[in-house]
């Protein structure tokens, strides 16, 4: 007990003479002044060299306008901290891209059904003949019905991605609504190459009676016969409106390909870069010091835009071809249309097309 008593007296004297020692160091340390970078003052600053609550409005305009940092990553583009065309890329997208892609197309669609309540089905103004002209081949079609299937599967899938979140979720439900979504992703990248194969049968096989000629401003100038019964302006194997919507095809079907290529495979290439360079030789004015993400951007806006313009353009094409002009249908379905269409629509090609099969009759040997 003795013993236990000298232990407890002597850890006390201990406890006391440490607690003492903090004490005293403490009011000395407080009593010294601080480094000048950790007391806080009028500046600001805090301890470290950071700038703490002061303002540097050029450090944080340069951020905000995409400074790039150094990241020790792999990723480079993780550098810029904040994107600021993001925003004006999302308000694009999804305000003047979409609600004019939404007026092209229902535009086009009260036009044509104003077309078709006043003017009607054009019909065979001599009435069909029975007797019928090859106006395609199996490979001429083969290359039409592979581009126009695909453009069509494109131009649904990629519609969704605009617009179908806006309604089908209501309508099917958000699981449906994902699956759906998904497996249209799938489609659209895979089946793109499908229509760029198409683009380049239609093109090999077809530029040659494409080229513009004299015929084609008068077909332009009567409307193609489409707005007066009775006018059958002079046309070859493709009459004028046909030319422009081959062309927009080919044209616009090349930049849809080269903007979804640059799509599939982001941030590889600098295609808005070298082409806004090019302009700038016009005078243009355009930017051409532009980062990966901006040209995914660039991309996706060019890419919906063209896409939505072809769509508008291609509803025209599908009317006159099916409902819109009796007999038109039969030249991409059978191949083979009436002798009286072809006169009344193409009546240069059926003239060339009779002086070819007449020539060979002479060239063969008689019996």
């Amino acid at each position: 007990m003795r013993l236990i008593g000298i232990l407890s007296a002597a850890l006390l004297v201990l406890t006391l003479s440490l607690a003492g020692t903090g004490v005293a160091n403490a009011q000395d340390t407080a009593a010294q002044p601080a480094p000048e970078e950790a007391a806080p003052g009028s500046s600001g600053s805090v301890p470290g060299g950071v700038l703490g609550n002061t303002s540097d409005s050029e450090f944080w305009r340069k951020i905000r306008q995409g400074a790039q940092g150094n990241v020790s990553i792999p990723d480079k583009k993780a550098g810029v901290l904040i994107q600021s065309e993001g925003e004006s890329w999302r308000a694009l997208r999804n305000g003047p891209l979409s609600t004019y892609g939404i007026w092209a197309m229902l535009g086009m669609v009260i036009l044509l059904a104003l077309f078709f309540a006043l003017r009607g089905r054009i019909k065979i103004e001599h009435g069909p003949s029975g007797q019928l002209i090859e106006r395609f081949n199996i490979i001429e079609r083969i290359g039409h019905w592979l581009t126009a299937i695909s453009f069509i599967i494109l131009a649904l899938t990629g519609l969704n991605l605009l617009y179908g979140r806006y309604f089908l979720p209501q309508v099917i439900g958000k699981d449906a609504f994902a699956t759906i979504t998904e497996a249209g992703k799938w489609a659209h990248d895979w089946v793109a190459f499908a229509f760029m194969a198409g683009l380049v049968i239609i093109f090999v096989l077809w530029v040659v009676h494409n080229i513009p000629n004299r015929h084609d401003l008068i077909w332009l100038a009567k409307g193609g016969g489409l707005f007066t019964k009775g006018s059958h302006p002079p046309s070859r194997k493709f009459n004028a409106g046909q030319k422009l919507i081959f062309w927009i095809t080919i044209l616009g079907g090349a930049s849809l390909s080269l903007s979804g290529w640059v799509l599939l495979d982001p941030f590889q290439y600098a295609m808005f870069a070298k082409t806004f360079q090019f302009l700038n030789v016009f005078g243009f004015g355009l930017p051409t010091e532009l980062t990966p993400l901006q040209e995914q951007q660039l991309a996706q806006l060019w890419h919906s835009a063209i896409s939505l313009f072809m769509i508008a353009v291609i509803l025209a094409h599908i009317y006159i071809g099916s409902i819109g002009m009796e007999g038109a249908f039969a030249a991409m379905g059978s191949g083979k249309v009436d002798l009286n269409w072809a006169k009344e629509h193409h009546n240069l090609w059926v003239e060339e097309v009779e002086a070819a099969a007449t020539n060979e009759a002479a060239k063969a040997p008689a019996e």
